[in-house]
């Protein structure tokens, strides 16, 4: 898995989230420095000789299809994530911001290998170009898309090269928390062209893929991170969402801080977000405590009420839980039921809480926990 630095439009997965103010959002990190005038280019040398393309080893082929499978892991993840950041925004009470909706990348986003990568791969160069949309934000519905190159926000010239990032972050940030709309200059297709894009309110966690083949799901109080291992194990996209709420949900009960964890979590979720992590750290139990099972249900409660809202089923959350503890019994050291052993106590509130919001449904009222 590659560590990536990428600019948080949405509200949650990434660079500035972090700090609280969601992935999306970009938090002021720095303050724009004035840039070195470029150096003239040198002259140009004619050589009758012609070079051969750089060859590809395998440690440059390894790293292109490791970049190539983070990808898509991320992406599938943003896109289940949307919803649920979105049509909850008011459930995360205190925890929700204004955000820009969607992410941005350039080679720089990647250390070492992954750089070469990210620009063989994904033909990322020094501007920032959006790497994802958050589906229902507004960044979507004005068409903003992946690709997209990062010109100018209300006028002001958006940074390149190593430290772009970090210089649009101090750029965008403020005009995210203080404007319902931003104009943003984008190129595509050759042309450069304009976008009045509202802010979108939703809840501000950020959300990574874990490199690690553990089924398990992390949150710290401000993150939330499902393994790879996790994804695999629950397939479908509804699954995942089963499984991103769960953990949005305690962040948004505070579990984190009741349990003294977010230390010891945030640790582990440090580790897995590298791009070569170290897996020792899983040894035992990671220094993780189980979960009081009366926390869990409550977490349960209100993520299947925040699953609901997103427009997923909520009828197949019995039979997953179900299966993942008997897969992973809590027996089995760094997997989600060693952390969440009270399985029976959850189920039972997870089937009152379904015939709830079907009730709910059916008379077409509130879906308010």
């Amino acid at each position: 898995m590659v560590q990536q630095k990428t600019i948080n439009t949405f509200g949650t997965l990434s660079l500035a989230s972090a700090t609280g103010a969601a992935a999306l959002l970009l938090s002021a990190c720095s303050t724009l420095q004035p840039q070195p005038a470029a150096p003239a280019a040198p002259a140009a040398v004619v050589s009758s000789v012609t070079e051969a393309p750089p060859q590809v080893t395998a440690r440059m082929a390894e790293a292109r299809k490791q970049l190539g499978d983070m990808v898509a892991l991320q992406e599938r993840l943003y896109r289940v994530a949307g919803p649920l950041l979105i049509n909850n925004a008011d459930l995360c009470r205190t925890q929700a911001r204004n955000l820009l909706g969607f992410t941005a990348k350039n080679k720089y986003s990647y250390p070492g290998d992954f750089a070469d990568a990210a620009a063989a791969v994904l033909n990322y160069g020094d501007r920032l170009e959006v790497a994802s949309v958050l589906a229902g934000s507004g960044a979507a519905r004005v068409g903003l898309r992946k690709g997209d190159g990062l010109v100018a926000a209300e006028g002001k010239l958006l940074p390149v090269g190593a430290n772009a990032e970090t210089d649009a972050a101090a750029i965008l940030g403020p005009l995210a928390s203080s404007a319902r709309t931003i104009t943003l200059t984008i190129a595509r297709g050759g042309n450069n062209q304009q976008l009045k894009m509202p802010v979108t309110r939703a809840c501000a966690f950020k959300i990574d893929i874990g490199n690690s083949d553990n089924v398990n799901a992390y949150s710290d109080g401000q993150r939330v991170m499902i393994t790879r291992g996790m994804i695999h194990f629950a397939q479908s996209d509804e699954a995942i969402a089963y499984v991103l709420a769960k953990d949005i949900a305690h962040n948004v009960l505070g579990h984190a801080a009741t349990t003294k964890q977010a230390y010891t979590v945030g640790g582990i979720i440090d580790n897995l977000v590298s791009v070569r992590p170290d897996l020792s750290m899983l040894i035992g139990s990671a220094g993780v405590k189980p979960m009081p099972q009366e926390l869990d249900a409550a977490a349960d409660r209100l993520s299947l009420y925040m699953v609901a809202r997103a427009g997923y089923s909520v009828e197949g959350a019995h039979a997953f839980w179900q299966k993942l503890a008997t897969q992973y019994p809590a027996s089995v050291l760094n997997g989600y039921n060693a952390n969440h052993p009270g399985i029976a106590y959850r189920l039972s509130a997870i089937d009152k809480t379904v015939a709830e919001i079907r009730s709910k449904q059916s008379a077409q009222r509130p879906l308010v926990p």
